[in-house]
């Protein structure tokens, strides 16, 4: 099996060569562009909390206890200087258990890749997880590392 880097060393060579429609030809059939979907997600924040309790604010993914956020967002109000929190999630101005215990909400199979969005689609996992596994499954993720 060729690998993906392969496929790019070819559509350069052909780019080289001066076969502009020959590259575009082997990109879209050895490695094509699939754009992803946009679409908006329907969670609450009672029903993450919902899916949070469902799932014993265990990180469905790593096994990892995450903490409820109403605790961290109370331990930056009261030790502003020890748990610094930003609104946006700044990594230089927010302490980092906010990426590593901070439940959120994944989508198993992305909405992205056509995962619905709903209960039966959401997991518990940190927003570091959550952030790594972005528009992928976790099939895909996989695979793609093992192929490189």
């Amino acid at each position: 099996m060729r690998s993906k880097s392969d496929t790019v060393s070819d559509i350069c060579a052909a780019l080289l060569a001066g076969k502009r429609e020959d590259a575009a030809s082997v990109a879209r059939a050895e490695y094509p562009f699939t754009p992803f979907a946009e679409a908006k997600r329907a969670y609450t924040a009672l029903q993450s909390t919902q899916i949070f309790r469902r799932d014993g604010f265990i990180d469905r993914y790593s096994g990892q206890r995450l903490v409820f956020p109403g605790t961290l967002r109370l331990l930056s109000i009261l030790l502003p200087d020890e748990f610094p929190n930003h609104p946006n999630w700044k990594m230089a101005s927010a302490h980092q258990v906010y990426w590593e215990l901070f439940p959120t909400i994944d989508h198993v199979i992305p909405v992205a890749r056509d995962g619905a969005d709903d209960v039966t689609n959401w997991v518990t996992t940190s927003m570091v997880r959550n952030s790594a596994k972005a528009n992928f499954t976790l099939e895909v993720g996989l695979a793609d590392v093992s192929n490189r």
